[in-house]
């Protein structure tokens, strides 16, 4: 971990002065860069930034009149200095790891600054969770900032997570040294409608100072969006059209686009800058979900970057909505977001600005990074045993726990309603499918794309089951895959063409204690263990992206061909975004907020 964490500016200012009016020498001097200035938008060559207690001292032609006996020179021979980049809003436990794995994975990406939601913890442990993640955030050697839960569980009254929060829980946090605002406020209708818990928690938030998280995640923009912005959140990662990006800048919000693991949004709502000309200043990059796949191999922040300027945004541009913009969202522009004097010295060396090839990262003006490799040792975080064990099915699950009874009187056919997945994005489609009935049982359609779904409530022991239909993984083996991580409420969700393997998949994750597992033909094909709260490895993350390739081979090789098709397993139970969902109360329909009938 960090030697030296960063100081209050108060308290090394005057010699952050000393040193830029050349009576004291600098920690470190960086020399010859290409300086990206995310305030101006240029890019300035041959400049030098000088460093002390962590933060910048001075930026500008020359500071070899900084150098002392023992100041460290770092040749930046022509090489671009880029902030280093914020990650808005995201999950940590989307990465299957650890706070501290997810860092080791990111920060030689040149991702400095964090902004995480630990919804999904919350759901499990409630405010103890809350408070294990946000500890270990505030002992990592870059900036971990942490959003308090705000909707825990997401949808009162159409799913019962294993923890409740409420507004004198968001209070309380608000006092937390590591908590920087309220987290995505997912009951949009709650909102609109002046639910208390909703207003409470939010009124908690502005009286603190803070940040209101946003998440309205429906296309319609009339009055019920409205509300919704009166309500108070400031800003929103749900928008996947060019309309949603406009209309929350429009209204005052932060049009927050993202690419993660499994959402591509950035593309079709970055058009709202590159061809409707709309402020880009009011546009952040984030990632929301990612997986560890992906931050080992691909990226993290500088993987959105890339692609946001493959999108036609000058690089300048793009960087700004990854530093500075989301530096300024949440009133921390004189802390971190840019390479100038005061702030934070988080910054990058990186040798080509369109790909952002990055050289070294470096943060609170040490070098964490080089050639995509850490120079740090970061030892790993442990758990308390509380933190464990959370997956209790009360029961052994057998296959008739996953058959679907036929409705009185359905002859050979039923018509049900089926869940459909949309690649790459967060919602699902309602379809209705016409469906065999076998021995009274109605049954999955290989020919027509449709498995068995199920919810199996996990924090109770109750031993509860709720069936129904899912479309569009392709499965053509005989073959099932269970996960607890579901969200938003983390009950376990096995989706599969044959109950024998749903059974046999949910009581292996109940044995090993909560993960991701995938059966085929009797035989376990991948498993992922997440012992800590059904959501998070214990491994390195290295380790578990291995065990990620092996379940997305598996899901290969049984046909399935989505894009990340495991996120989207672990989203068909989030009933806060349409159209229809499964939860531990049924049928949901996302977009009417109710309960509905399987059968049509």
């Amino acid at each position: 971990m960090s030697q030296h964490p960063v100081q209050p500016f108060e308290a090394v200012a005057p010699r952050l002065v000393d040193i830029a009016a050349g009576r004291a020498p600098a920690d470190l001097v960086v020399r010859n860069g290409r300086w990206v200035n995310v305030h101006s938008g240029e890019i300035l060559a041959n400049t030098d930034v000088a460093v002390a207690a962590g933060r910048f001292a001075y930026c500008g032609p020359d500071a070899g009149y900084t150098v002392g006996p023992k100041t460290v020179v770092v040749e930046a021979d022509g090489r671009y200095l880029v902030p280093g980049l914020c990650d808005a809003h995201m999950h940590v436990e989307s990465g299957m790891v650890t706070v501290t794995e997810f860092c080791r994975a990111v920060i030689p990406h040149g991702t400095t600054s964090m902004f995480v939601d630990p919804h999904e913890i919350a759901n499990v442990l409630g405010l103890a969770g809350v408070r294990l993640m946000h500890d270990e955030a505030l002992a990592q050697p870059v900036n971990v900032w942490v959003q308090m839960p705000s909707c825990v569980p997401s949808a009162p009254g159409l799913e019962e997570a294993g923890a409740s929060l409420g507004p004198a829980d968001v209070a309380e946090a608000m006092t937390w040294p590591g908590i920087i605002g309220l987290g995505e406020v997912m009951n949009f209708p709650g909102v609109a409608a002046n639910d208390p818990v909703m207003a409470g928690a939010i009124a908690a938030t502005r009286r603190s100072g803070k940040t209101v998280g946003g998440h309205y995640a429906s296309p319609d923009l009339g009055r019920a969006f409205h509300a919704y912005v009166a309500g108070g959140p400031e800003d929103d990662h749900e928008g996947t059209r060019m309309e949603d990006a406009a209309a929350r800048v429009r209204q005052g919000m932060k049009a927050m686009l993202r690419l993660g693991s499994a959402w591509y949004d950035v593309a079709e709502q970055i058009r709202a800058v590159t061809e409707m000309r709309l402020d880009p200043r009011h546009f952040i990059l984030c990632t929301d979900d990612c997986h560890s796949g992906t931050l080992v191999r691909d990226g993290h922040m500088n993987r959105v970057v890339r692609h946001a300027i493959a999108q036609g945004l000058p690089p300048v541009t793009a960087i700004q909505m990854a530093t500075l913009n989301t530096a300024e969202h949440f009133g921390l522009q004189r802390e971190v977001g840019s390479i100038t004097p005061g702030r934070r010295a988080d910054f990058l060396l990186v040798s080509n600005l369109s790909d952002l090839s990055i050289d070294a990262v470096f943060a609170r003006g040490e070098r964490l990074a080089e050639d995509g490799r850490l120079v740090i040792d970061m030892p790993a975080h442990a758990y308390p045993p509380e933190a464990k064990a959370t997956v209790r099915l009360g029961r052994r699950l057998e296959a008739a726990d996953f058959a679907v009874d036929a409705p009185a009187g359905a002859g050979e056919g039923v018509t049900a309603r089926v869940i459909g997945v949309v690649e790459n994005q967060a919602p699902t489609r309602a379809l209705v499918r016409t469906l065999r009935v076998s021995d009274g049982l109605v049954q999955p359609d290989r020919e027509q794309d449709v498995c068995h779904i199920a919810l199996v409530e996990r924090h109770r022991a109750s031993g509860a089951v709720v069936n129904g239909f899912v479309s569009g993984f392709g499965y053509r083996a005989r073959c099932a895959m269970a996960s607890t991580v579901a969200h938003d409420s983390h009950h376990m969700l096995v989706v599969g063409t044959d109950r024998e393997e749903m059974a046999r998949a949910a009581n292996r994750l109940g044995a090993v204690g909560g993960g991701v597992v995938f059966m085929q033909d009797g035989e376990e094909r991948a498993l992922i263990e997440m012992p800590i709260a059904g959501l998070m490895s214990e491994e390195r993350a290295e380790v578990v992206a291995e065990k990620a390739d092996r379940l997305i081979a598996a899901m290969r090789e049984a046909g399935c061909q989505l894009n990340n098709a495991y996120m989207q397993h672990s989203l068909l139970a989030l009933v806060v975004i349409p159209a229809l969902r499964i939860s531990d109360r049924g049928i949901v329909d996302s977009e009417r907020f109710e309960v509905v009938d399987l059968f049509v």
